[in-house]
């Protein structure tokens, strides 16, 4: 670490939040707000909402920061993150990242409603400390059992504005919950040496290659089942699945492309697919239903 002083400017907080991560979050947690109420919603509950689950992820996102340091810092991907690098110290971050939980949690309570509070700290509470602190360095299972925290945006939107848990919102998790691991494991095929070299038990450092490949093949097979369902239970249309499909198509094929070129070009280039996919994916689901409304 460096032993310069502290470098306490807005970027390097910004940085803390992993801004990518929860802009790609919010768009889903907007989804979820806007599919969960015929017509616009209000747009002051929609704005709360928003700025309640950002600060929430973003507070996750530094206490990630924090616990990671160390494993960070012989990273290349995140050597140059600001607590490896010195430009914060563990105690900037903390009280950043507490300030943030806090002043979440109060925007969700008192603007929004209590049940989304409290499944929003539960989410940060499980990302930030049962997935980021144990699972992660605990098993090769970390990514599909952590991802259910990370699922659940769409929900929370969907909470946010009808103050209740329905069927529809949970299939919105489950599409990201099954996403996940595919998602993830792309990246970490690429980036299994340095994995391994801080002792995480990625997939592909403990069970190999070859079998996290099949793993993902076999993940995006049946996320393609998994998508058709919001048109098969009335919550889509054909536009929907219009797009779903060929979507869903591609990743497979990416995934099988993975298992004969056996390259990390190929794993990289279906990490960035992915990234794609769930925004297009969700952005279909949310044309479809302001078109079903003007039918």
């Amino acid at each position: 670490m460096s032993s310069l002083a502290p470098d306490i400017s807005w970027k390097n907080y910004l940085t803390l939040c992993k801004p990518n991560v929860v802009l790609e979050m919010l768009f889903t947690a907007v989804v979820g707000m806007l599919l969960a109420v015929p017509g616009m919603p209000p747009l002051a509950t929609v704005f709360y909402s928003t700025l309640g689950i950002a600060l929430a992820a973003s507070s996750a996102a530094a206490i990630n920061h924090f616990i990671d340091r160390k494993a960070d810092a012989q990273m290349t991907r995140t050597e140059n993150r600001p607590l490896p690098k010195g430009n914060l110290t563990a105690t900037n971050v903390m009280a950043f990242a507490v300030v943030l939980g806090v002043s979440s949690m109060l925007i969700l309570v008192f603007l929004v409603n209590t049940l989304t509070a409290i499944l929003t700290f539960l989410s940060l509470f499980g990302y930030a400390i049962v997935y980021t602190l144990y699972l992660k360095r605990a098993t090769p299972q970390n990514i599909v059992i952590g991802g259910a925290f990370g699922a659940t945006p769409p929900l929370l939107g969907w909470c946010a504005m009808t103050d209740s848990v329905h069927p529809y919102a949970l299939l919105l998790v489950l599409i990201i919950f099954v996403w996940t691991p595919p998602h993830f494991w792309a990246l970490a095929i690429a980036r299994r040496e340095e994995y391994a070299k801080v002792n995480i038990p990625m997939l592909p450092v403990t069970h190999g290659v070859e079998f996290t490949r099949l793993q993902i093949l076999l993940y995006t097979v049946l996320l393609f089942i998994v998508t058709v369902l919001p048109y098969l239970t009335g919550m889509s249309g054909l536009i929907y699945l219009g797009t779903a499909v060929p979507l869903g198509l591609f990743f497979i094929y990416l995934a099988v492309l993975m298992m004969r070129t056996k390259d990390n070009k190929t794993a990289m280039k279906t990490f960035a697919y992915s990234i794609v996919y769930i925004t297009i994916l969700f952005a279909a689901l949310l044309i479809d239903h302001y078109f079903l409304l003007t039918l």
